[in-house]
């Protein structure tokens, strides 16, 4: 049996469109984790998570262009970054870091640690919403 280049290419299609079809068939939705901020530990590093909290303090970073705001969730308290490029996503979306203050929030996040102390990073500008 001859292999010409129209036979190889319709094997390879074939097998580019049955691989295809698994992958959207048998990859599981991700969903971020729901947790309390006391059960924030160091084996949770590089995990995405997500916390209903209220924002207790905001502060901006020396440079002004970051954010660490401090999350309280009545079990435990957290530092939030906010980074540059999402406080950028954020402004588009005419949202103020600022307004964020005592008003309770869901934060979707990666966990992080800096100096010894958990900390939680933004995942993008949309991560961070007002609940109530």
């Amino acid at each position: 049996m001859d292999i010409t280049d129209d036979k190889l290419l319709k094997i390879a299609l074939v097998t580019s469109l049955i691989g295809l079809i698994g992958l959207i068939l048998f990859t599981p939705s991700i969903e971020v984790k729901e947790v309390k901020i006391e059960d924030v530990t160091r084996s949770m590093i590089d995990e995405e998570v997500s916390i209903d909290c209220v924002v207790s303090e905001v502060k901006s970073s020396r440079s002004g262009s970051s954010y660490f705001l401090t999350i309280n969730d009545g079990t435990g308290q957290i530092t939030l970054i906010i980074f540059e490029s999402q406080v950028a996503q954020m402004q588009t979306n005419n949202l103020e870091i600022e307004d964020f203050k005592d008003k309770k929030v869901n934060v979707v996040g990666t966990v992080t640690e800096y100096n010894g102390e958990m900390e939680i990073v933004l995942s993008s500008g949309d991560s961070l919403k007002i609940i109530e």
